[in-house]
């Protein structure tokens, strides 16, 4: 106890209780929640009189600087919450199970015990049990990884330690066998699963961890990277020190330990013993040129590190966009990204984006590149409905990283604020319902919203014409609350006309980000091709209609990878091992697997992750390889190949614009070969102008729900691909144009043969009829629909591909109903339904807190709760009802009243 001073002396007990409880209540924990435990505890110390630091830190108690650098040079994150959590693993009487769904602690735990012949097993491999036997008779360090909810019960006496001693021999007994238990022994467990339930039984068997990496441990990291790539001899020069630093350290550490061992050994006056002089004076000039050596050591990495600080804005810009992809794992189990791909691709923006001399106009090119670079790949993973989501979230957590989001607000708009009764009576009840009214009183307790309701109140006409708006988010807010911007603004829109928040936020993200991160771009296998290599499987996430077999069959003839080089599969019962067979010839050869719809086939998932992690791997598997999987989301398909593997969805885009666009940029139009190919241009183009407009129109009818057609019905590609080439066939082969033929086949048989119901097959040849036309064949200039956009002088004949995509890009990103031939008021059941999927999902990925004044959640809840019983009718009085209407045998429905009576009261 040589080295503590009297104070850290004096508060030793208080610091190694709440220690003590943080290693053995606190491990799973998120930073937040770990940090406000502590400084309760710290507090309830401090009131009971039980001597602690005035600042508690469990580094500093328990931490002993050598190991925790040694750590860190393993791979240990550098920040506070992952030192803690080294220190747990080492401090705790159960064996560590890590919550690590980035694989940070599997990376530090592998290098760490790496020159120990750390052995890593899988409770799916075959012969785990008997390496982890080995392991434990000969003391070796084992790493169990990928593990589940549950845990195999064969794990029980090595969790527990269950041990007995037999003629001085300690013994451990495992299923049936007993083997010998060495005191080296080391297990530790990991998984990747982002939030795992594990039952009390396990939980209270093992040392529960959360290695999920913190925004401070990730801006380390990224800082590193990009301060490596730009300045390169700077980060080298830091490495060294780092090393040299932990190698001084442990010299001082081996010095007073020589120290302490020649005070204690020594026998009699130590003055008079000439070794324990010579070590004595040997450890001092020694710790002094030490010392001297950390002190430049200090200074030149102060210095390195100023000049790398330079580069902090990419890194916790980085960081903020890494916890918003994070979060989306909440919205679908599918959304699933891995740490290891992240930083690849935030290494490619560092070395692709325009390069500059001006650190600060470089930092803005890296930022810009990465950022859309982001939104692009993680786009071509996402469903249609989230696509605007991921926006709007990207937006949000950018501003809130620059300070420029009030949480309160934001909370606000999400979710209208708590509901208490209104006390100010609605000032328009013919028209605003009570719900916005409410929402208007609410929301002028906001910052910048002091007021709202009563200027509401007083100028009610002036906001009627808010509320009577096509585009009201386009519009000017009355008097001075025309200033409102941004999140207050929509605020604002959501109170009047929640139906319009959707085109709302487009505004709010292209204001802040751009016009790009509104458009999201088209389906382009080739360019998921070419990111992709042989290790990484290609998975395609499929929703109704969507059939990706196709245009990858075409994608694989244009490769020369068609015929007996691609190889399909079903997967369901039994097929497994045959997929199992043909992944296996195909590493060799070269060639490409498809396995279809893996949701069918859960139980066979985990030996799919296996042969991912182990047969497909770079030294024996052929560069030409490629695994396709297509599946529904589920959430048993194996995260590590969700996180590792390639994502893209395959859907019908959202809105005319995007619909019309994935066509002309699909095959078979987009190739160049196939649409100058027709004997007749000009009819041909009109046509097949005419057919994609078609396609996208009965696609997006469907969001309109009974309006839109009886019954949804999934119009996929194959629709739009018959027809195009039946168009072609029909008009070279022909000398007219066999309109009425073409007719027949679009409407009725490739479109026409999904309907069922004959109204919608009436609304189908009507629709046809405006693009299948005389008309549109003879005239110039014709009117596709309604809407004036979707009208140009000579569009239909514009002779040139790109000039075709360039007008479909000039077209407006939200469709008016009226070019669905539907009235204006159509889309507002449809807006609405938009607006809640959109809210909805945000909240998803938001931690649960309260945002309601100072209230605690469960204060806020108790207030409802009571406010609710006030408003509920009495109880009727089931005695009185017996008696007047009592249960006969003539009158049944006295029965039938005391069940509904009883029903009514609970």
């Amino acid at each position: 106890m040589l080295w503590f001073s009297s104070d850290r002396y004096t508060s030793l007990t208080g610091d190694i209780l709440l220690s003590s409880g943080t290693v053995s209540y606190l491990g799973a924990f998120t930073v937040d929640y770990r940090k406000d435990c502590q400084e309760q505890w710290h507090k309830l110390c401090q009131e009971k009189k039980i001597p602690c630091s005035e600042d508690f830190a469990l580094t500093s108690t328990l931490g002993n600087q050598v190991a925790i650098r040694a750590w860190q040079i393993a791979g240990l994150p550098v920040d506070s919450f992952s030192t803690d959590n080294g220190i747990i693993v080492f401090n705790s009487r159960r064996w560590p199970l890590m919550i690590d769904p980035q694989g940070q602690a599997n990376k530090w735990v592998k290098n760490m015990e790496k020159a120990n012949n750390l052995a890593v097993i899988k409770q799916s491999d075959g012969n785990y049990v008997r390496i982890l036997e080995n392991c434990i008779q000969f003391g070796k360090p084992v790493l169990m990884e990928h593990l589940g909810e549950e845990l195999d019960p064969v794990l029980e006496s090595v969790l527990l330690k269950q041990t007995f001693r037999q003629q001085g021999v300690e013994y451990m007994k495992i299923g049936e066998n007993v083997v010998e238990y060495s005191k080296e022994f080391l297990f530790y467990m990991t998984t990747g699963l982002r939030n795992p339930h594990y039952l009390p039984e396990v939980a209270v068997k093992v040392c529960l961890l959360n290695f999920m990496i913190t925004p401070q441990g990730l801006q380390d990291q990224l800082l590193g990277l990009v301060a490596a790539k730009e300045k390169p001899e700077l980060e080298e020069k830091k490495n060294q020190l780092i090393l040299e630093s932990a190698a001084n350290n442990k010299q001082l550490k081996e010095i007073e330990d020589q120290i302490l061992e020649v005070l204690s050994s020594s026998k009699g006056n130590i003055l008079e013993d000439e070794t324990a002089i010579k070590i004595l004076s040997s450890s001092k000039i020694l710790s002094e040129e030490i010392s001297e050596k950390q002190k430049v050591a200090s200074i030149t990495e102060k210095e390195i590190d100023n000049t790398r600080m330079g580069y902090r804005p990419v890194a916790e810009h980085s960081s903020i966009l890494f916890f918003c992809i994070s979060e989306m794992a909440n919205i679908e189990p599918m959304y699933q990204y891995s740490l290891i791909w992240f930083i690849n691709l935030y290494q490619y923006s560092i070395s692709k984006s325009t390069k500059s001399d001006v650190v600060s106009e470089r930092i803005n090119n890296i930022i810009e590149h990465f950022t859309l670079c982001i939104y692009n790949n993680v786009c071509r993973s996402l469903f249609e409905k989230d696509k605007l989501l991921f926006s709007l979230l990207l937006t949000v957590g950018i501003l809130q990283g620059k300070g420029q989001v009030n949480d309160e607000v934001w909370r606000f708009l999400l979710t209208g604020g708590v509901a208490l009764d209104n006390p100010y009576p609605n000032p328009a009840s013919e028209w605003l319902s009570d719900k916005s009214w409410s929402e208007i009183v609410r929301a002028s307790k906001l910052p910048n919203l002091d007021e709202f309701f009563i200027h509401v109140r007083e100028s009610i006409s002036k906001w009627k014409d808010l509320y009577d708006s096509a585009k009201p988010h386009d519009e000017q807010l009355p008097d001075h609350w025309d200033s409102l911007m941004g999140l207050e603004r929509m605020v604002v829109i959501r109170c009047f006309r929640p139906d319009k928040l959707v085109p709302a936020v487009q505004d709010f993200i292209e204001l802040n980000m751009g016009q790009a991160y509104i458009e999201p771009p088209t389906f382009d296998l080739a360019g998921s091709y070419n990111d992709s290599n042989c290790c990484s499987p290609l998975i395609f996430v499929l929703s109704p209609g969507s059939d990706p077999t196709a245009v990858l069959l075409k994608f694989a003839d244009d490769l020369d990878m068609g015929g007996s080089k691609l190889q399909t599969i079903s997967l369901g019962q039994g097929q497994g091992p045959i997929a199992a067979k043909m992944i296996d010839k195909a590493i060799a050869d070269g060639t490409w697997v498809v396995l279809q719809n893996c949701h069918l086939a859960t139980s066979w998932m985990p030996s799919l992750e296996r042969i991912c992690e182990e047969t497909i791997i770079p030294d024996n598997t052929h560069p030409s390889f490629r695994l396709w999987l297509t599946s529904y989301p589920s959430d048993k398909f194996p995260v590590s190949i969700l996180q590792n593997g390639l994502k893209m969805t395959n859907e019908p885009p959202k809105g005319i614009r995007a619909n019309l666009l994935r066509s002309y940029l699909s095959d078979p139009i987009s190739d160049p070969d196939f649409f100058y190919s027709s004997k007749k241009q000009a009819i041909w183009q009109k046509l097949l102008f005419g057919l994609t407009f078609f396609h996208a129109l009965v696609q997006e009818r469907r969001n309109f729900g009974p309006l839109g057609w009886n019954i949804p019905y999934e119009f996929n590609e194959s629709d739009l691909r018959i027809s195009v080439r039946q168009i072609q066939m029909f008009l070279d082969e022909y000398v007219d144009v066999p309109l009425e033929a073409l007719t027949y086949l679009t409407g009725e048989c490739n479109y026409g043969g999904r309907v069922t119901d004959d109204k919608d097959r009436r609304l189908l040849l009507s629709l046809l009829s405006t693009f299948y036309s005389w008309e549109l064949l003879e005239q110039d200039c014709y009117y596709l629909s309604e809407g004036i956009e979707y009208f140009k002088e000579h569009i239909i004949c514009f002779t040139f591909f790109q000039t075709y995509v360039n007008y479909i890009r000039s077209l407006p990103i939200c469709t008016d109903p009226s070019v669905f031939g539907l009235h204006s008021n159509a889309d507002i059941t449809k807006d609405n339904q938009e607006t809640n999927q959109l809210l909805d999902g945000i909240l998803l990925t938001l931690p649960r807190q309260s945002g309601g004044g100072g209230k605690s959640p469960q204060e806020v809840v108790e207030e409802l709760s009571e406010d609710i019983l006030t408003k509920l009718p009495q109880d009727f009085d089931i005695q009185l009802v017996m008696e007047l209407y009592p249960v006969v045998y003539e009158e049944s429905m006295n029965t039938v009243l005391r069940q509904e009576i009883i029903r009514f009261n609970r």
